[in-house]
């Protein structure tokens, strides 16, 4: 019942919680399903990361069923902070968890500038990834994140590179660079019998604009999204320069 109480601390949000479940000796890396470290990484809640840190959780212990990593679930959700943290902690900033992708292929594909300077400067390789996996620059290319792709190219990324398709990140921005994007996102959200989809645009921290397409049932519940970047038309400029 110690493990289900910190993981209840963490769910919390309340790093107080967490210290007084630790100080009742509370193990920082509980044997079964997702580590607490897990839950406070993909919250952001950096605090509570640190302060499992100190107490021994292992950066890189992969957690539950899908075997998931701290580091892929704070770059996934952009919390630049807690990357930072795990970093410190001495996360790897290139282990490939099970579904085969880095924490920044995570921060490439959603267009998270932040973490994924924060991997880059933390040490991570750019052109790190899984045998025949699109790279990093492959994800920001092809989800339109030009900002992304400019920082990449700074620390070296290598625009040459390609797919198990054979398919170099230029490509993958072509593939969308001049199209409806508006259209593209509504049709590709999942949306099922009788939900509205809408689509809202937004700045990310880059400046790069954002497509959000959202579907809702009759209730107004959200079902599903889908997000993706509008900048492939420059994304192509910007590779073609590079070679």
């Amino acid at each position: 019942m110690i493990a289900r109480t910190l993981a209840d601390a963490v769910l919390s949000r309340r790093p107080e919680r967490v210290r007084r479940a630790l100080a009742a000796g509370a193990d920082p890396d509980p044997p079964d399903g997702d580590t607490p470290l897990y839950l406070a990484a993909v919250h952001g809640d950096t605090a509570t990361v640190r302060i499992l840190l100190q107490a021994g959780a292992d950066p890189d212990r992969e957690s539950g069923q899908d075997r998931s990593l701290p580091l892929c679930a704070a770059a996934c959700w952009g919390h630049t902070d807690t990357v930072g943290a795990l970093l410190d902690g001495g996360a790897g900033p290139d282990r490939v968890e099970d579904v085969a992708w880095t924490a920044l292929q995570w921060a490439a594909a959603g267009g998270h500038l932040g973490a994924a300077t924060a991997l880059l400067e933390g040490g991570a390789d750019p052109d790190a990834r899984a045998e025949g996996r699109m790279s990093a620059l492959g994800h920001a290319a092809a989800h339109g994140f030009a900002s992304v792709v400019r920082l990449l190219l700074r620390h070296g990324a290598d625009p040459g590179s390609a797919d198990a398709q054979g398919l170099r990140p230029v490509e993958h921005a072509r593939a969308y660079a001049g199209k409806d994007l508006e259209a593209e996102v509504s049709a590709r959200v999942f949306a099922g019998p009788g939900a509205r989809v809408t689509v809202r645009r937004q700045r990310l921290e880059g400046g790069d604009e954002q497509l959000v397409a959202e579907a809702r049932d009759a209730d107004g519940d959200l079902r599903s999204g889908l997000a993706m970047g509008t900048g492939h038309a420059e994304i192509v400029r910007l590779l073609e320069a590079h070679g």
